[in-house]
């Protein structure tokens, strides 16, 4: 990638080289993953913007396979773990062993546990019992981990990509709110249409597979993300976000709707989450500063987990996607 430097009348042309090399992502990713190009772009909306993302679908959508995608495609140095009811933190985080020498000295030595890559699957993240999930709480949030009282510092850049199975739910145990608020935003997969499917169908099934190249550097991915953080934004947008966010909790928000059916809205990191991904989304097109569109398109995968209904929403049939959609009438 060209050099990407700090000064204003650079950014443009960063813009567009960025922009060029994330085409080049996209279609590295799409040799090996059919029909799933808004899953695609909102896990590198995640990704580039610094943020984790949790993806929900049914078995054998490619999710596992998406993330040890994005992890060659990107640079990254990935690991994955698979959540189970007898994972414990240690399994995760690291240990410490007591080890002796020869001259019969003992100390205690730190062993990094799977959390030290600079990508992290947590396959099946509901099947962990709250206390191992609560092990991930401090990396996801922090960058670092606190192990017998050290702290250690996480590989930089480090992103957790989730994955979760909205059927079985017996033996489950539901991601607290305090942690589902660490994901940037939530990745709903759904079945690929009839010609993607074709096309995986011929293309996975014969002697050999497309393999993914590299594209970024992880140096070069942390470059990307910082111009995320440069680009303008403007003032119509600002607006757009706070009143849509705003207008989700049922304390402040004049809508009926919100206030009979939904029990908590989004908080501030709702705010800051949607900022960054809608730079990421502007960025990834090669535009030069986000949309009220862009916030539109946005504004589902990063509220949905944010928000709780009521039991009158229930009752009334209604659901997450149907409030979100009646939030954004007024923005088009």
């Amino acid at each position: 990638m060209q050099t990407i430097g700090e000064a204003p009348d650079t950014l443009v042309q960063d813009i567009e080289t960025v922009g060029a090399r994330v085409a080049a992502v996209r279609e590295q990713i799409g040799r090996v993953i059919f029909g799933q190009h808004q899953v695609i772009d909102e896990a590198l909306c995640a990704i580039l913007a610094g943020g984790h993302a949790l993806l929900i679908g049914v078995p054998g959508l490619a999710k596992t396979k998406l993330v040890e995608t994005l992890g060659t495609v990107l640079g990254l140095d990935d690991k994955r773990v698979q959540f189970t009811p007898d994972l414990m933190p240690a399994d995760i985080l690291g240990s410490e062993v007591l080890e002796e020498t020869e001259q019969g000295r003992r100390s205690f030595r730190f062993i990094p546990g799977p959390v030290f890559c600079q990508l992290l699957m947590a396959d099946e993240i509901n099947r962990a019992s709250p206390r191992t999930q609560s092990a991930l709480l401090q990396a996801m949030q922090e960058k670092h981990v606190s192990v017998a009282g050290h702290g250690h510092s996480l590989p930089a850049p480090f992103h957790v990509l989730a994955t979760q199975n909205p059927l079985e739910q017996e033996g489950t145990y539901p991601l607290p709110e305090a942690q589902l608020d660490r994901f940037l935003i939530q990745i709903d997969v759904g079945y690929p249409d009839l010609e993607a499917e074709r096309r995986m169908l011929l293309a996975t099934t014969g002697a050999e597979e497309q393999q993914p190249q590299a594209v970024l550097t992880a140096a070069e991915l942390m470059a990307a993300q910082r111009l995320v953080r440069r680009m303008p934004v403007g003032e119509s947008v600002v607006e757009a976000i706070l009143k849509l966010v705003r207008a989700g909790r049922p304390d402040e928000s004049d809508d009926e709707m919100v206030s009979r059916h939904v029990a908590w809205g989004p908080g501030p990191r709702a705010s800051q989450a949607l900022m960054l991904a809608v730079r990421a989304r502007a960025l990834m097109d090669g535009r030069l500063a986000p949309s009220v569109d862009d916030v539109v398109a946005l504004a589902p995968p990063v509220l949905r987990h944010r928000m709780a209904l009521n039991f009158a929403a229930r009752a009334d049939g209604i659901n997450i996607t149907e409030v979100i959609g009646h939030l954004l009438k007024p923005l088009g």
